[in-house]
């Protein structure tokens, strides 16, 4: 982000956290006891979905009341699920922040979309179903795209047999 590069973090909801649920948890609670006496609504906000919390998060690394920070928090963007217009686009992975790098084996670990159901986020329910949707859609896709990709082969060797009749009356 601070080096100019957009990132888009998309099904927030399964994102692991290492600890257990109930330590998380606790953590958590403790945060949204946090609120100005006089009058709450001065702040701090607390959110409860996921994709949220995951941007209060990356907030916290950044420095974010600089303008540089503030332009990079602006090329931040996170998701709770797939929307349509990320749907299509290839997506990345990055292997240093997997589970299995990050934690010895056997250690306690959790899912933050467990964490904000429990603390209040009320969409779960949608977002498993339009994600149950998307998921139907790309099986559909997929299995075009590999009916497609088998013809596309299989033209390539129809064409390959009589190249390499051709290439072999040359010597090569």
């Amino acid at each position: 982000l601070m080096s100019s590069q957009r990132v888009v973090c998309v099904r927030c909801e399964d994102i692991n956290i290492s600890g257990s649920f109930y330590r998380n948890k606790l953590k958590f609670l403790d945060k949204l006891r946090k609120r100005t006496n006089t009058n709450p609504a001065h702040g701090p906000y607390h959110f409860r979905a996921p994709s949220r919390i995951f941007h209060r998060v990356i907030r916290g690394m950044i420095p974010h009341k600089t303008h540089r920070g503030k332009c990079a928090m602006e090329r931040l963007k996170a998701f709770d699920g797939i929307p349509e217009q990320y749907e299509k686009s290839k997506r990345m992975v990055v292997p240093d922040a997997f589970r299995v790098t990050r934690l010895k084996p056997g250690r306690r670990y959790c899912v933050l979309g467990r964490i904000s159901l429990e603390i209040g986020w009320k969409h779960k329910e949608a977002v498993e179903r339009l994600e149950a949707k998307r998921k139907e859609r790309s099986a559909v896709y997929w299995e075009e795209k590999k009916a497609q990709l088998g013809k596309a082969k299989a033209a390539k060797a129809a064409v390959a047999d009589q190249f390499d009749a051709k290439l072999a009356k040359f010597g090569y």
